[in-house]
């Protein structure tokens, strides 16, 4: 799931995931959570189900970031080639330079200072539902 806090493929609208007062073309005043909520925390709302078998979050704004979405992937598939069932998802967050209106270097910036601290990082659920 690439998270880049926009729906950025048509032209950068609202999102679920849009930042507390970021700024979209369908919400050019920034996203207000009295008037339309707080953006939703994909990973950690389907974590706690009991079909989820494997959810990460990962960034993909610095090298040490992307070797750990590398692993997170790696495992996930690893995973379902072992013949694990249920629902895996890699939440990855990543930049958006066009629709954020930054260079590609300030938008990886932006990913870090104002995506990370929202959604942190790490692996929320890992389960062998073979061993249970």
């Amino acid at each position: 799931f690439a998270n880049n806090a926009f729906f950025g493929a048509t032209g950068g609208q609202l999102a679920p995931t849009t930042l507390i007062g970021q700024k979209t073309s369908t919400y050019p005043l920034g996203r207000e959570a009295p008037i339309i909520g707080k953006p939703i925390k994909i990973s950690e709302m389907l974590a706690p189900l009991e079909t989820t078998t494997y959810i990460a979050r990962a960034a993909l704004n610095n090298p040490s970031n992307i070797k750990k979405a590398k692993k997170y992937i790696k495992k996930a598939f690893q995973m379902q080639v072992k013949g694990e069932k249920g629902f895996f998802m890699v939440e990855l967050l990543c930049a958006c330079p066009s629709n954020l209106k930054k260079s590609p270097v300030d938008s990886l910036k932006w990913v870090e200072e104002n995506m990370i601290p929202y959604y942190p990082l790490g692996e929320f659920k890992t389960i062998n539902k073979g061993d249970l």
